[in-house]
């Protein structure tokens, strides 16, 4: 079955940008730092176990864990020192330029890194090996996801593909067609934390589910019946 119908076309067309957004639940990793440690101290909440360092085998070190920061249904943290901080809507970029911008108050050239914690799609319907799937990079297309659930199976349609998004707090929907190269220009071709894909069976597969149990009563049924006859005629 052949993807992608027309790249040479949609290849050269303007290609979308992708940046990250902040939303609603996003577990944010958010660590300040600046040539003074001591300057960042405060900015920085973490604790301390144990761990193994790489330097020593078997050697144990104290590692810390920094706090993590839940957007909440308002879309606001609670940073130390800068108390209330309204990040969701804002694309990660934006988020770092403000926090920097705020940090400048009472850190010289203060450096920051903004990562989202629970970022993950799920893929569902007629792939291989459907689930959800956590993402690292905070960038991943649908090809990729698809490939990550093991592409789609023989039963599963490529021309209409369901993406459900959550956008501003409402549920958004759409569907793709990887057949044909035009998508990938689409807001669809990357995928947002927790987007659920969802890969529609086709006819054949959906014909194949709604005789199968019927079939099966039917034969189950015939069973019987011959072996009530077989009884019934040595009787005679």
């Amino acid at each position: 079955m052949r993807y992608y119908k027309g790249i040479e076309e949609a290849a050269y067309a303007d290609s979308i940008s992708y940046n990250p957004v902040i939303k609603q639940d996003d577990l944010l990793s958010i660590i300040v730092s600046s040539p003074s440690a001591e300057a960042t101290a405060n900015f920085n909440v973490a604790s301390f176990g144990v761990g193994t360092s790489g330097a020593v085998p078997g050697e144990t070190v104290e590692q810390p864990t920094y706090l993590s920061y839940l957007v909440d249904n308002q879309g606001n943290i609670e940073f130390p020192v800068l108390g209330t901080l309204k990040l969701g809507g804002l694309t990660r970029s934006a988020a770092l330029s403000m926090i920097k911008t705020k940090l400048r108050s009472y850190i010289k050239d203060p450096y920051v890194t903004l990562r989202i914690q629970n970022f993950k799609v799920s893929v569902q319907g007629e792939v291989k090996s459907p689930g959800s799937f956590p993402i690292n990079t905070e960038r991943i297309t649908l090809p990729e996801a698809l490939s990550m659930a093991g592409d789609l199976t023989i039963y599963g349609r490529r021309d209409n593909i369901l993406i459900i998004r959550e956008n501003e707090g409402k549920k958004t929907y759409n569907y793709v067609d990887i057949s044909k190269a035009d998508f990938i220009n689409s807001p669809f071709y990357y995928l947002t934390q927790n987007d659920v894909v969802y890969v529609e069976p086709n006819k054949v597969m959906m014909n194949n589910s709604a005789i199968g149990p019927n079939i099966t009563v039917i034969l189950s049924s015939i069973s019987l019946l011959l072996l009530t006859y077989s009884i019934f005629t040595r009787r005679q």
